[in-house]
């Protein structure tokens, strides 16, 4: 494994892996509820860790940096995998990816320029790139919690993590959340209006925070070391 991996679940019971590879290629593996299939080559040429999201059931949508630093894109659409699509833009990070709804897919990275890039799939389309600002030293994370809503993550330049969300009807501004990051970091949603972040240290130990309904957990140490 030559990359950190993705995950995405579409449905009860199902958790769909993928990894850059020696090759550079992109492989997966599933669990299908009863047993773990065997690794399958999904082709491409990576130079990022994968990204994966699921916006309905038997979908998953993967993402990642290519050779010439624009984002690819491969779906599987409940039969087979379509073929790579190059999606553009100017990658200098592992792409990130939620959904928050049907036939809805969001995407960021760091551009450039250090700022986030944001593209979209609207159901019929892809958007054109847009740029939210920020100063990312990591790749974003991403999470939805309900539908119209995306949260993003990143490590700022001072290494804390800094927050900017999609609310229904604009992008918050951005927003540090405190804490020293040494990793990029990662976001999961397990109810409405509830997101859990995770982050490496400067100690290698694993720090949560959370956002309960109404705020902010403190930061919380849960390992010796990663």
């Amino acid at each position: 494994m030559y990359s950190a991996p993705a995950a995405a679940s579409w449905g009860p019971n199902r958790i769909d892996t993928f990894h850059r590879s020696g090759d550079n290629a992109m492989w997966h593996k599933a669990w299908d509820g009863s047993r773990w299939t065997d690794w399958v080559k999904l082709g491409g040429y990576l130079t990022s860790a994968p990204a994966a999201a699921s916006w309905g059931p038997n979908r998953i949508d993967t993402f990642h940096r290519g050779g010439d630093n624009a984002m690819h894109h491969k779906a599987w659409d409940g039969s087979r995998w379509t073929d790579w699509v190059n999606l553009g833009g100017y990658l200098t990070s592992a792409p990130a990816a939620a959904s928050w709804g049907p036939n809805r897919i969001d995407t960021f990275v760091r551009g450039s320029d250090n700022s986030m890039f944001h593209k979209a799939w609207d159901g019929s389309r892809w958007t054109d790139w847009v740029n939210l600002g920020g100063y990312l030293t990591s790749a974003p994370a991403a999470v939805s919690w309900g539908p119209n809503r995306i949260d993003t993550f990143v490590k700022g330049r001072d290494n804390a993590m800094w927050h900017k969300a999609w609310d229904g009807s604009r992008w918050t501004d951005w927003v540090s959340l405190g804490g020293f990051l040494t990793s990029a970091p990662a976001a999961s949603s397990w109810r409405p209006n509830q997101i859990d972040t995770f982050h490496r240290g400067s100690d290698n130990a694993i720090y949560h925070k959370a956002w309960d309904g109404s705020r902010w957990t403190d930061w919380l140490r849960l390992s010796e070391n990663t």
